[in-house]
């Protein structure tokens, strides 16, 4: 019951955090899920788009919980991340470092623009995120560190092989991205102006954290099936040349066994391959390759949605085009080809998402899909006709 109950508060958590950030339910989710796992995450995007703001606001949900916070920069001395010099101690002729409220005691971290750790931090880091360890200055013995996962971000890819070396550690890499919907933003701009209620805050003791990462996520079951679909979907990937490590996939099952947790199942489901599409690619290049292939195997209903999508970028670069063109032409382009088109594509994501909801899938991709759909949908109705979006109720 205790583990159920967990499961239960971590599920409540993040439907608050949801709630409170538009278009994140996936990432707030998969956030989790790589916590459950022991694991660290990558949340990379531009500047402003609550990358920050998520990681403190998760973080804080785990009471008990020593937390530990840094902006890295190339200056970033290792001694600031892990203990400083104890300088009273230094004028007894005593070499020793204080640890409390660095890295060293840190449950929960967020590491901030993580491929800007410094030549001098960098093996520290990395033995810190791979071994949960961390070598003295006066080279005593190494310390353990109770991390149980770091959430980082970066508004880029790391460029340097030094860098490199770290965005390998990093299991999980969760692109974030400005809102699409229309009704999202508008509801983000009255946010500011309006007093929010205070939130509901839903926690988890760090004693049962530690339970659900150490004992109740490795007790899930992963059944025959699930390994030959991991082991098929290895091979389509490698038919596209995109080839993840040995050790990258073991680490991977964890992550499928937190997802099976997390929704309170005592087995992994095809439905949890799903949090592989954050796992299994390098470049965001290859990201939508890697969704395809996945959600080949789990989910018709969000793959359909990803042809959709590809629609939708098919009329937006032809709105791109068109740029400077009479709004007589604009309007017939609308009316022969767009009008249809957005109106055809909403009606069909309506149905996938109710059949996906009967079916017990998951919605996150055709959410996604459908933001995409009125982002486009606002840009013609503004930029094609000349009309306010923000003003129309009526769909295309």
């Amino acid at each position: 019951m205790e583990a159920q109950d967990t499961a239960q508060r971590l599920r409540t958590i993040t439907g608050e955090l949801a709630d409170r950030f538009y278009e994140r339910a996936d990432v707030v989710r998969t956030l989790v899920v790589t916590l459950l796992a022991g694991q660290h995450s990558l949340l990379l995007g531009p500047p402003g788009t609550a990358k920050s703001e998520m990681a403190r606001e998760l973080t804080a949900r785990f009471d008990g919980a020593a937390y530990w916070e840094i902006l890295l920069s190339k200056f970033t001395a290792p001694t600031r991340m892990f203990g400083p010099i104890d300088v009273a101690a230094l004028t007894r002729g005593e070499y020793r470092q204080v640890y409390e409220g660095r890295a060293t005691t840190a449950h929960v971290a967020f590491i901030d623009e993580i491929f800007k750790c410094s030549t001098a931090a960098l093996n520290e880091t990395l033995g810190y995120l791979n071994e949960r360890i961390y070598h003295p200055e006066n080279g005593g013995e190494p310390i353990r560190c109770p991390l149980i996962g770091a959430i980082t971000a970066s508004n880029e890819l790391p460029t340097g092989e030094d860098s490199a070396a770290i965005y390998d550690r990093l299991l999980v890499r969760i692109e974030v991205r400005y809102l699409e919907d229309p009704s999202n933003f508008a509801a983000l701009v009255r946010s500011a102006v309006r007093r929010p209620k205070p939130p509901t805050r839903t926690t988890v003791e760090l004693t049962a954290l530690r339970q659900a990462v150490t004992e109740d996520v490795p007790a899930v079951e992963v059944p025959d099936g699930i390994v030959d679909a991991v082991c098929t979907l290895r091979a389509a990937l490698r038919r596209r040349e995109l080839i993840a490590s040995d050790r990258r996939w073991r680490q991977a099952v964890g992550l499928l066994q937190a997802s099976a947790y997390l929704d309170g199942r005592p087995a992994v489901a095809e439905m949890d391959l799903s949090i592989l599409t954050h796992v299994l690619w390098d470049s965001p290049a290859e990201r939508p390759t890697v969704e395809r292939e996945v959600l080949h195997l789990v989910n018709p209903d969000a793959r359909e949605a990803l042809d959709l999508a590809d629609a939708m970028d098919e009329l937006e670069a032809q709105l791109d085009a068109m740029a400077g063109q009479s709004r007589e032409a604009l309007s017939e382009w609308v009316i022969k080809k767009a009008h249809n088109k957005l109106a055809t594509a909403g009606k069909r994501l309506e149905q996938l998402r109710e059949e996906a909801m009967s079916a017990g899938r998951s919605t996150t991709v055709i959410d996604r899909v459908t933001g995409r759909q009125r982002a486009v949908r606002a840009r013609v109705l503004t930029e094609a006709l000349g009309v306010d979006a923000s003003t129309v109720q009526a769909r295309l």
